[in-house]
């Protein structure tokens, strides 16, 4: 993944409020949740959603389908995926050796 798409995903997911419906997407599964079943758990306003929703889908994050009338949103984890590795895939590469820390080690590992 490009800084460019990384940069825009995580400007996304540094709003609070996108953060949340992120986190509940990703809780949802590959299903994902109904728009209406989104907006009431989480008690946001349908414009606010919306808008909020537009900004995840076009960071790649979310995709949305419709069955009928009824709209879902779906976590993209190949994309989440991707931006978490863009910002490990560098970790403590000038270090010489691994260090001591396990969690150090693990996350530089990959």
């Amino acid at each position: 993944m490009d800084f460019e798409k990384t940069a825009k995903a995580l400007k996304e997911l540094g709003h609070v409020t996108r953060l949340t419906i992120f986190r509940r997407l990703v809780k949802a599964g590959r299903t994902g949740l109904a728009v209406g079943a989104l907006q009431e758990e989480l008690e946001i306003p349908g414009s606010t959603l919306s808008h909020h929703l537009s900004g995840l889908a076009s960071a790649g994050l979310i995709i949305q389908r419709r069955e009928g009338r009824v709209l879902y949103c779906v976590a993209q984890y190949e994309q989440l995926n991707a931006v978490l590795q863009c910002l490990r895939e560098e970790c403590c590469i000038d270090e010489e050796a691994y260090t001591d820390d396990p969690g150090l080690s693990e996350l530089s590992r990959g």
